[in-house]
């Protein structure tokens, strides 16, 4: 897929390119520019770093790897993180566009960042974060180029306070703890921050205020289109409904794009799908995908549940509300909220698969 996030040692990703938190000075740094001078070769790579001079702040240079697999190496120096009024946000914004259109002039099929100023430099991380999606979001609507995020460990990724907040608090209500649960062991109540160690949860227990009739294990936006495919079955014979078929997946992909009055291209880029994936449903009528294609393609187009529960179960793929993953991407969908960085953030964090293929 063209947007990845992965936890590793940048070193130790395949790339053509990956970049470096650089020192602004021609000398070894510390943290990942160590790593980097390390991995590579420090005698060569720093005699290379010397031709180059100094690097201002959100500027961007390129060396070969040396003992690195990548090709080659991009050195970007980023900000001294003061107080935010000094011009460090551009200056990170800069760090990651320079390095990316640096990465397209040398014809580079993939480049790998680290979160760059989070380290030494101190960079509030969730900002750091929100500006690095942005700037490779904007990129990869323009441009095909496999662009991996890489963590090297959770302290080093951090989603804002208020989101995490908020997605905690849909996951204690929809799902009944699951979050918590999977975090320390242990059943929970909705509500509850003590773990029940020997109740079983009871996956229909009610939401407060539920109306009569009202599924209340499933997010409520979900409820109106659950049975809506079969609604008119009623009545009709077997020959009836099999010669009724509905539209495949792909079939009604494709009036939802057209309708959407989107061309392919923006689509399959919004959805953080690969051209030859999307090439390939194009050409397949009968085309099955992986639950995190299909909602990709959901997210790309701005669906609202219903329509996406709908275009889902035309591959045989339904939510469940004892599924985090699914949580997630219901509180997104009902909040309005369909960047796919975003989500992607947002699902890594929570350890889930990310969006796309």
């Amino acid at each position: 897929m063209p947007f990845q996030i992965i936890r590793n040692d940048i070193t130790k990703v395949k790339a053509d390119v990956i970049v470096n938190t650089a020192n602004p000075k021609p000398a070894i740094g510390r943290g990942t520019d160590s790593a980097i001078y390390a991995a590579a070769g420090e005698e060569k790579l720093l005699s290379e770093r010397q031709k180059i001079g100094d690097i201002a702040p959100g500027k961007a240079a390129v060396t070969q790897a040396f003992n690195l697999s990548a090709k080659q190496i991009i050195h970007t120096v980023g900000p001294a993180w003061v107080d935010g009024r000094h011009g460090e946000r551009d200056i990170l914004r800069s760090c990651y566009a320079n390095s990316l259109l640096l990465a397209a002039e040398l014809n580079a099929e993939s480049i790998a960042f680290p979160l760059i100023a989070t380290g030494v430099y101190g960079f509030p991380k969730d900002e750091a974060l929100n500006i690095a999606l942005a700037e490779i979001g904007g990129f990869l609507l323009t441009h095909d180029m496999t662009v991996i995020l890489v963590v090297f460990d959770r302290k080093a990724f951090e989603l804002s306070g208020r989101l995490v907040g908020q997605i905690d608090a849909y996951i204690d209500e929809h799902g009944v703890g699951l979050a918590r649960e999977a975090e320390y062991g242990g059943k929970y109540r909705r509500g509850s921050r003590r773990p029940m160690e020997e109740e079983r949860v009871d996956q229909s227990i009610a939401l407060p205020d539920a109306e009569p009739g009202f599924d209340e294990t499933m997010p409520p936006a979900a409820m109106a289109s659950a049975s809506a495919p079969f609604a008119d079955v009623k009545g009709k014979s077997l020959d009836e409904v099999l010669g009724g078929a509905g539209d495949t997946f792909q079939q009604r992909l494709f009036k939802l794009i057209e309708k959407s009055g989107m061309d392919d291209v923006t689509v399959y880029k919004k959805a953080n799908i690969d051209r030859k994936v999307f090439s390939r449903i194009r050409c397949k009528e009968d085309y099955k995908p992986k639950k995190k294609t299909a909602v990709a393609f959901a997210i790309a187009l701005e669906l609202d549940l219903p329509t996406m529960l709908d275009l889902l179960s035309r591959a045989e793929i339904a939510f469940s509300p004892s599924s985090k993953f699914d949580l997630i991407l219901t509180y997104f969908i009902t909040n309005g909220i369909y960047d796919i960085f975003e989500i992607n953030a947002a699902l890594f964090q929570y350890g889930q698969p990310i969006l796309g293929e």
